[in-house]
């Protein structure tokens, strides 16, 4: 497939990841309507970022890998899976798309009167002050390192050639899930460079300022997975250029 063709599916999936994800907890987590306790909550968004994985594996991951992350595009390089000279390109579309996707929920949200997108936090990550949960930068740090270690452990398995065929995006969907379930309280859940940059773009202020740390801690998660999972599963290292998604 060609490399151009890859990274506008990479694109597509990350704006998707971030409209549905990021959409979720923005629109519909506390949404009350005319009925109180409409909203989905922090368990809906959670399954709502599962779903947006799971919906572009199967749309794309032919095409592209499906990657959808800097973290876990470096991961897959760093455990032979994935081209090193494709590694910048892939990052640099996942974060096109993942502002691009910040762009329309900003326009759709804005539709409703008193929307103060600074004050909503638009589901921009933090730590500290800007932790769901009030956690320390340390313990948002450690989190993030290991979810996204785990994330990209499972995303490896998944798609090895001796895993079960045409699983992978249901065990790699509920596996966001799970993480997001585990770490909405402490970081709003990152796992995702791309992910965290759209949002706090237009968030701007102390969400930019801390955005380091969802770059560092999630490539660091991603580095440790892709090392370890090749010494676990003795699977020889260069033996797939993507993720046998489809």
């Amino acid at each position: 497939m060609q490399l151009s063709k890859r990274l506008a599916a990479e694109l597509f999936g990350t704006f998707w990841l971030v409209l549905g994800g990021c959409g979720s907890a923005v629109l519909s987590a506390n949404f009350a309507g005319p009925v109180h306790g409409l909203g989905i909550g922090f368990v809906g968004v959670s399954l709502a970022f599962g779903l947006t994985v799971l919906t572009m594996a199967y749309a794309i991951g032919h095409i592209s890998g499906c990657h959808l992350n800097p973290a876990v595009s470096v991961g897959l390089t760093v455990a032979g899976r994935f081209p090193a000279r494709d590694l910048l390109p892939y990052i640099v579309a996942q974060v096109i798309g993942a502002v691009l996707g910040a762009l329309v929920l900003s326009l759709i949200a804005s539709g409703k009167p008193g929307f103060d997108l600074v004050a909503s936090g638009f589901a921009s990550n933090g730590y500290g002050e800007r932790s769901p949960g009030h956690y320390s930068l340390a313990a948002a740090f450690i989190c993030e390192v290991v979810m996204t270690g785990f994330f990209l452990f499972v995303i490896l398995g998944a798609t090895d050639k001796r895993a079960p065929a045409g699983f992978a995006p249901i065990a790699i969907g509920l596996c966001l899930t799970l993480i997001h379930l585990i770490s909405i309280p402490v970081t709003n859940t990152s796992v995702n460079p791309a992910r965290s940059t759209g949002p706090a773009l237009f968030v701007g202020g102390a969400a930019v300022d801390q955005l380091w740390m969802f770059w560092v801690a999630p490539i660091i998660g991603a580095v440790i997975a892709g090392v370890l999972y090749p010494l676990v599963a003795e699977s020889r290292r260069g033996n797939s250029q993507e993720l046998a998604l489809d």
